[in-house]
């Protein structure tokens, strides 16, 4: 039986370490796309692009699951708040691209959105990379991964089970 395996990532805080950017909270407050920009990475993102690509070989897939900005503005322009998000989704997507993330789908979904509503669709034992406890707590879909901790070991162990 072949068995639907995903691996959801999370962005901000698991692969983009958008929290040590310099003034990131004021840069979202002001609708400044700045910090999803410049984040370093959480890791060697070669290296985490080869232990993936390993993955997906097993019959793994990857996706990114990631919320847009907490609207901190309850009377905000639904035009600018639109185009906030479109210029924030923008940033992450090529983000994504320019450390070569290889991932299969790319999610922006607005802030809150419980992350196992957007795969559930796909079954199978998915597997949730994040940084975000309560996000961890609500997930329905399987195992998570607590992203505040090197999340590399964990996915070689996934590649030496798929060995044995």
């Amino acid at each position: 039986m072949n068995e639907t395996k995903i691996l959801v990532f999370d962005m901000d805080g698991t692969i983009a370490d958008f929290y040590s950017v310099d003034s990131w909270l004021s840069d979202i407050r002001s609708y400044n796309t700045r910090p999803y920009r410049i984040a370093p990475p959480m890791y060697n993102m070669e290296e985490l692009a080869d232990l993936l690509n390993i993955l997906k070989q097993f019959g793994y897939r990857v996706i990114v699951t990631t919320w847009l900005s907490v609207t901190v503005n309850e009377i905000l322009n639904n035009l600018v708040k639109e185009n906030y998000d479109q210029a924030t989704t923008k940033e992450k997507v090529d983000w994504l691209a320019r450390y070569n993330f290889p991932a299969d789908e790319i999610h922006c979904v607005p802030y809150g959105t419980p992350k196992h509503t957007v795969t559930q669709h796909y079954g199978g034992y998915q597997i949730l990379f994040d940084d975000n406890q309560k996000v961890r707590e609500e997930w329905k879909l399987g195992e998570t991964v607590d992203a505040n901790k090197n999340i590399l070991p964990y996915l070689m162990k996934l590649i030496n089970e798929e060995l044995n």
